[in-house]
């Protein structure tokens, strides 16, 4: 599933200026496999980064600076509330966003957010154009 997942993002995303990733936790995998197929700035957050690679932000109280330019912002699993958190943010600075909630989580589509599923990977998104 995250083969999938990330294949989504880099045919989507190819020619995107810059892309983060919100509490990357101890899972860097989409964000490394990204790296390693996009020429571009791929970005990893969290509020306690387990290595350097990791930029320290609280997405309850962002460094906006830090996500503008972005072209998409995505969050694997993220804790209920934290969505709306990543999604103010992601509105503010004009990027899409992906959600790819846990399998027993559902969204609410009035958020704007449109369910996706590309083969094995299911997951919300919401486009700024």
């Amino acid at each position: 599933m995250w083969k999938d997942f990330s294949e989504y993002i880099i045919a989507n995303y190819k020619d995107a200026s810059l892309i983060i990733e919100v509490g990357v936790g101890g899972f860097p995998l989409v964000a490394l496999t990204l790296k390693e197929h996009l020429n571009m700035d791929i970005i990893m957050t969290d509020i306690k980064p387990y290595h350097d690679e990791v930029v320290v932000d609280d997405i309850t109280n962002p460094n906006l600076e830090l996500y503008c330019g972005a072209t998409l912002i995505y969050s694997i699993r993220p804790p209920e509330e934290l969505q709306n958190h990543i999604k103010k943010v992601a509105e503010s600075v004009g990027a899409d966003l992906i959600i790819k909630p846990l399998s027993t989580e559902f969204i609410n589509p009035d958020d704007g957010l449109k369910l996706i599923n590309y083969k094995k990977a299911i997951f919300y998104k919401k486009c700024i154009l």
